[in-house]
């Protein structure tokens, strides 16, 4: 009955949508709602496809399909001698987006790039605050606050960023998500009516789509933006059809209720290739997912308890049922593919006797546990709840007893960043800009604690290492640094490192031009449809 309800609802979003006359439409099968539409504070990628790679523009941003950074609304910017002054020139003539809600008198400035940073770095702006609960993820847990002095404008064009000590994966960080630059004059006549909060539920930006409007759960509608800076877009409008299942979506693209889709279940994978009217498309994913242990709670302070419990997973078994060919063993916490990665790092070991023997060393002879599951599928982990299933029945076998739990996408990630949370919890991560930092200091520096290092593990020797490999632009001395950090991380074992996944992306064979990003983004910018 939910299944015919679901692809009721989404023949209605598709007949709807096609009643714009004429209008060449894309239809994507979104796996999850966004949170919102502010992309500063969001951190998962169904929220930044939905924002910032459809509204927003960032001041520079990487090339379609790779990880190269290239000019966006900053057309240039040139670094001191020293590495402490960053600055960029603005584009001139970049246009915000005139909705019903707002209309710009201005074009993008300055102070539009001072007040989009500000806002996430100043408490006292009013704007730091301005949803109940809200933090800045990305801001904060990449150390921004630390390694940005200042901002300032030079004229209206002319951004300088002052840092307090040289960063060698800065620009890179700017291209992220979290630094989409957004209107300082929309913010301003939001404040000035005592209505902050529909900042982020009726947004406005410089990219190549104008928010439409949003079905709560169903659908979210854009057109395209007939003066974005970077020409107008092939297809008239762009439509996001909600659908968390993975074999639905699958369901729906093969029926012609969607265009393209992300994630499909793997099990559906060898039908997609084989239908005549399909592409799709695959690609090693820049990912990992893993499991983390809250080491600030008994007994899982204990690091070998915690390599007990890696150990007593059979991870090829789960790789096989869960990941059906379309992944691989992850022995470190950055894939194979990116540079500094340490393939000296043994595998982990699967040895339930010798778990049980490390368990009863550390006095844990009975133990009961919540084991958090994810409730999407993601491409480093496409079925969580398979997954706890498998590790729960392995941990019985060493006397473990876990109860799996699990919460709408968004509450659950809240819900793991507490510091009292119980028990391991299952999580991953799709690199946002092809650096070992963004994997290391994002995931698992000290100052990521509470917001994206859900082990809360802060490790003094680790942390030197990743600190310093900021402040050398020499590759080769930051890949040292990075491959003794994952030796330190192997064997303090804040998290089980499960699998490094392929990534699949199906979509008609009408559709034009789209490009899989190793980033794991979803942007339709330059995509066509075949009429």
């Amino acid at each position: 009955m939910k299944l015919a309800k679901t692809l009721l609802a989404a023949t209605a979003i598709v007949a709807l949508a096609a009643g714009a006359a004429q209008a060449k439409q894309l239809v994507y099968c979104s796996e999850a709602s966004p949170a919102h539409f502010d992309p500063g504070p969001l951190t998962g990628g169904n929220d930044f496809d939905a924002t910032s790679h459809a509204i927003y523009n960032r001041l520079v941003e990487f090339v379609p399909g790779g990880t190269e950074v290239a000019p966006a609304l900053a057309e240039s910017w040139e670094i001191s001698e020293d590495g402490l002054e960053i600055t960029f020139k603005l584009r001139p003539g970049v246009k915000w987006h005139t909705t019903p809600y707002f209309t710009p008198t201005r074009d993008l400035t300055a102070e539009d790039v001072i007040f989009t940073f500000e806002r996430q770095w100043k408490e006292d702006n009013a704007w730091y605050n301005y949803l109940e609960g809200m933090t800045w993820d990305y801001f904060q847990g990449m150390d921004m606050p630390k390694y940005i002095k200042d901002i300032t404008a030079v004229d209206d064009l002319t951004v300088k960023f002052t840092l307090t000590e040289p960063n060698a994966p800065m620009i890179a960080n700017l291209a992220m998500d979290f630094a989409s630059i957004v209107s300082k004059e929309y913010a301003d006549k939001l404040e000035a009516e005592g209505n902050l909060a529909a900042f982020s539920t009726q947004p406005v930006g410089t990219g190549p789509f104008v928010f439409v409007d949003y079905q709560l759960d169903t659908v979210i509608r854009y057109q395209a933006f007939a003066d974005y800076w970077d020409g107008k877009q092939p297809i008239d409008d762009l439509v996001f059809a909600i659908t968390t299942d993975p074999s639905v979506r699958a369901q729906r693209l093969i029926a012609g209720e969607c265009d393209i889709m992300p994630y499909p279940a793997p099990a559906d994978i060898a039908q997609l290739q084989n239908d005549p009217n399909l592409t799709v498309m695959e690609q090693e994913g820049l990912n990992i997912g893993y499991i983390s242990y809250n080491v600030t709670e008994a007994p899982f302070d204990n690091v070998n308890v915690r390599k007990a419990l890696t150990m007593a997973i059979d991870k090829a078994a789960i790789i096989e049922a869960v990941y059906q060919g379309a992944g691989e063993d992850a022995k470190n916490l950055i894939p194979p593919t990116m540079w500094s990665y340490n393939d000296e790092i043994p595998a982990d070991e699967y040895n339930p006797e010798e778990a049980k023997r490390l368990l009863e060393e550390a006095g844990v002879t009975e133990l009961t546990t919540d084991l958090w599951a994810m409730p999407v599928s993601r491409p480093y982990n496409p079925n969580a709840q398979r997954v706890a299933e498998l590790i729960q029945s392995d941990w019985a076998a060493v006397g473990v007893n876990a109860n799996i739990v699990s919460y709408e996408w968004t509450e659950y990630r809240e819900r793991g960043k507490q510091p009292d949370r119980k028990g391991p919890f299952q999580i991953g991560w799709t690199g946002d800009n092809g650096d070992p930092d963004n994997f290391f200091a994002t995931l698992f520096s000290c100052s990521a604690i509470g917001v994206s290092n859900y082990s809360n593990w802060c490790n003094d020797e680790f942390e030197a290492l990743i600190q310093e490999a900021k402040t050398t632009s020499d590759q080769e001395k930051r890949a040292e640094l990075y491959s003794k950090a994952q030796e330190i991380f192997k064997a303090e074992e804040p998290a089980m490192t499960l699998a490094h996944s392929r990534v699949f992306m199906p979509m008609k064979k009408t559709v034009l031009n789209y490009k899989m990003s190793p980033l794991g983004n979803h942007s339709f910018k330059g995509v066509d449809i075949q009429e």
